[in-house]
């Protein structure tokens, strides 16, 4: 089966309270394990911010050095999963319980190949 990105988009600032934040993750756990269940789940990890993120470039020979995310916006890439999925509706469906589970964007898409 194909394997597809499910991507999560998290807004720049500070995380949810305690409360919201353990109500996302028992969801996040479950969908998970449906996803494990199912012979769907392939992958997943959250990320840390992108204060963490290191951008390299190549400059003919070179290759330049810089922190901080790729590109400047008021969101960024929280986390993703990788699923196994017949076609692209059966991945939309993963992406659909993701984005109930996190309550974030999710951008689902194909690998190549």
């Amino acid at each position: 089966m194909p394997h597809y990105l499910l991507s999560v988009y998290q807004p720049d600032g500070p995380v949810p309270e305690p409360a919201e934040l353990a109500a996302i993750t028992e969801n996040l756990d479950a969908l998970n394990e449906e996803m494990r269940t199912a012979g769907a789940w392939v992958f997943a990890g959250g990320l840390h911010p992108p204060s963490t993120a290191t951008v390299l470039r190549a400059r003919g020979d070179d290759v330049l050095t810089t922190d901080g995310p790729f590109i400047e916006g008021k969101e960024h890439l929280g986390g993703f999963t990788i699923v196994d999925a017949a076609d692209l509706d059966a991945a939309l469906e993963w992406g659909r319980k993701l984005t109930r589970a996190t309550t974030l964007p999710i951008e689902v898409r194909p690998f190549q190949g």
